[in-house]
């Protein structure tokens, strides 16, 4: 059994160009995560195709899944056709885009895929023991070692993602995770760049309490929309807990789904960020969580 919660907020935006959705049913349940690239035309249409489109595929193929990757590589493809096709037929010179990220939970097996740099985190106990590589310029800068991690996030070009569903008439470049077995207690959250992009893997593990997931996502997004004041990005976050090692069901047992869509802040609160010793400890733990199991969760 596995509970989940959605949250999506508007943040300092004027509109909302994130879409998240949940598709589930016996065999299982797809968690699809979009954000439409900001400063395009139209990046909401972008995005609404994504998850259009990904609800057209579950629904109509046989379960369960028996070939992750082939599921997400036709829908990944063919929202990109259809954004590329929408834009010639209502001639929009300058096509817009979308990240994604799709995850398949079947019993407690997950399977994922992503373009662009929006995010699936696994955490357990509080740590993040994988997330996915962000397809972006400043990511490619650390990869070669150029800058590092703490210089990411004050590049001038830490925006500019270089893989997108939509944009470019040649198809994204798809990275698909080897996938994994998750226990009791595991938290897989799949965001935008407007949670991470105001907390660290950190801060968001430590708010990752054993309360309801649906106020853990609403904490999450509320930290993040105060964090980032006044220039928070929409904000966009699914997460799914495994409560037992049965596999999910569907009917009465239905998951808890909550899903807000929030203006944005009037006044402006201080985050409560973790400083100091205790920060440092903890993620010097996290380092060592992530080398341990980095060669499992290599996508």
């Amino acid at each position: 059994m596995y509970e989940i919660g959605l949250a999506n907020r508007l943040g300092n935006r004027e509109t909302n160009q994130d879409r998240i959705t949940v598709i589930e049913d016996n065999s299982g349940v797809l968690l699809v995560l979009a954000d439409g690239m900001g400063g395009t035309q139209k990046g909401e249409m972008a995005a609404q195709t994504l998850i259009d489109v990904a609800e057209e595929f579950y629904h109509h193929l046989p379960k369960p899944i028996t070939d992750a990757k082939t599921l997400f590589n036709l829908i990944l493809t063919t929202a990109h056709n259809r954004i590329m096709e929408t834009c010639k037929k209502e001639q929009i010179i300058n096509p817009p885009g979308t990240t994604a990220v799709l995850c398949l939970v079947q019993g407690d097996e997950i399977q994922w895929g992503h373009v662009g740099d929006s995010r699936l985190y696994l955490f357990r106990d509080g740590l993040a023991i994988f997330r996915t590589t962000d397809h972006s310029y400043v990511e490619e800068l650390y990869q070669k070692g150029e800058i590092t991690r703490s210089e990411q996030d004050s590049h001038p070009r830490r925006n500019h993602i270089t893989q997108c569903v939509g944009c470019l008439p040649q198809l994204p470049s798809i990275t698909m995770g080897k996938g994994k077995t998750i226990t009791h207690g595991d938290v897989v959250l799949l965001c935008s760049d407007g949670l991470w992009g105001a907390l660290d893997d950190a801060h968001i593990g430590s708010l990752l309490t054993d309360a309801p997931i649906d106020q853990l996502v609403d904490t999450l997004a509320e930290r993040a929309e105060t964090s980032a004041y006044p220039h928070s990005d929409n904000i966009s976050i699914i997460a799914l807990r495994l409560k037992s090692e049965a596999p999910a069901q569907t009917g009465d047992e239905h998951s808890e789904v909550s899903l807000e869509l929030s203006q944005p802040l009037t006044e402006h609160e201080e985050p409560q960020r973790g400083t100091g010793e205790k920060l440092q400890q903890a993620i010097d733990q996290i380092e060592e969580v992530i080398k341990k199991y980095e060669d499992e969760f290599d996508d």
